[in-house]
């Protein structure tokens, strides 16, 4: 008697079949179709414009109209950076107002002595700038020589602008949202259906149903790979330094970490809202801290150790490390072991945890 074929009795015969069923499931959802694959290409076109190089913006000035104020004007008209100001003339409490209200960045007064006295926000840092290069200008063109010889040079080239930045922070934002959202939910919508009591007839091991939970994000992580990283080297000449094996290596791992992650908040869960309510617990920090948007290095140095434990902490900067700086995998054990702890430890004490009612 001829033996069953592999696909029909095999080990991973339950688990193929939970995986495919998943596939369809999602690609029958038009809400997954938008914010995992054009929601993430939407953020990324918004801010590439909205950050986009332009430039050099002016320094918007106002004048209180004041005994001093005329040669003042003058003094900054004849500057030889003076086309990098829009100067204002108006009545003293006209000048505040508009200040206050933030329709220009510095206010200028004549100090009575010839000189001149800037009302600047040391919070706002347009007019921190404004005041420094107004009083540049006043200064130079009052006569002063510059005691340092100094050139610039300007470098906006592919890899050091702030969208070069953003987009592996947006990528890493989608797989941890995709993973967590897209599992947790998943799980959690279909015990709420009584759909997972059904299965506990079945001879399926608990481990095949949660692993073919996490690989069907794989299969999605793929493809929005490409169309993230696809839309930025089209749309905003973004350079890729490193291997395409390496990149998509990372991101799997990143993908099977939050999947995990996503397992381990939606094992008990029996609401909706529950595990919504505990994905954002997990997930708000790594928004905040990680450095989707803007470099976590900002914070103190005292909490950086604590930050580059996160998981979205590691996976940002492992893609921007193989992405801008083209390093290889064997460079980035510290942030892929972190990556590799966190999905391991969750897929294993989710299966402890995980009740199919």
């Amino acid at each position: 008697m001829m033996s069953e074929p592999l696909t029909t009795h095999g080990r991973w015969s339950g688990y193929a079949g939970l995986l495919g069923a998943r596939m369809k499931e999602l690609f029958r959802e038009p809400e997954v179709i938008f914010w995992i694959f054009m929601f993430p290409i939407l953020l990324a076109f918004g801010l590439g414009i909205a950050f986009r190089n332009k430039p050099v913006e002016k320094a918007n000035v106002v004048f209180a109209q004041q005994e001093g104020s005329d040669a003042l004007q003058t003094l900054l008209k004849s500057a030889p950076d003076a086309q990098r100001f829009n100067i204002q003339v108006q009545p003293p409490e006209q000048a505040a107002n508009s200040f206050r209200l933030g329709k220009v960045d510095l206010e200028i007064l004549p100090d009575g002595k010839g000189g001149a006295e800037y009302v600047y926000d040391p919070a706002r840092p347009e007019s921190v700038l404004a005041r420094n290069v107004v009083d540049d200008a006043l200064q130079i063109a009052a006569g002063r020589k510059p005691v340092l010889s100094s050139s610039s040079r300007v470098n906006s080239e592919p890899g050091s602008r702030y969208i070069d930045f953003l987009i592996p922070g947006l990528l890493g934002m989608n797989l941890m949202g995709s993973g967590m959202w897209g599992i947790g939910f998943a799980l959690v919508d279909m015990r709420q259906r009584k759909l997972l009591k059904r299965f506990i007839a079945t001879p399926m091991r608990r481990s095949d149903f949660l692993l073919a939970l996490a690989s069907s994000r794989l299969i999605l992580m793929i493809i929005e790979l490409f169309l993230v990283l696809g839309f930025g080297i089209l749309m905003f000449h973004m350079r890729v330094m490193g291997s395409w094996p390496a990149i998509i290596l990372v991101s799997v791992l990143g993908a099977m970490t939050f999947a995990g992650l996503g397992l381990l908040t939606a094992s008990r869960a029996q609401k909706i809202e529950t595990a919504s309510g505990i994905m954002n617990l997990i997930m708000m920090p790594m928004w905040i801290f990680s450095g989707i948007f803007f470099s976590y290095e900002r914070f103190p140095a005292k909490v950086l150790p604590i930050i580059r434990l996160l998981p979205l902490t590691a996976l940002n900067d492992s893609l921007r490390a193989v992405i801008l700086e083209g390093k290889t995998l064997a460079s980035l054990s510290e942030p892929l072991i972190v990556l590799c702890l966190w999905g391991g430890l969750s897929f294993l004490v989710a299966v402890r945890l995980f009740r199919w009612t």
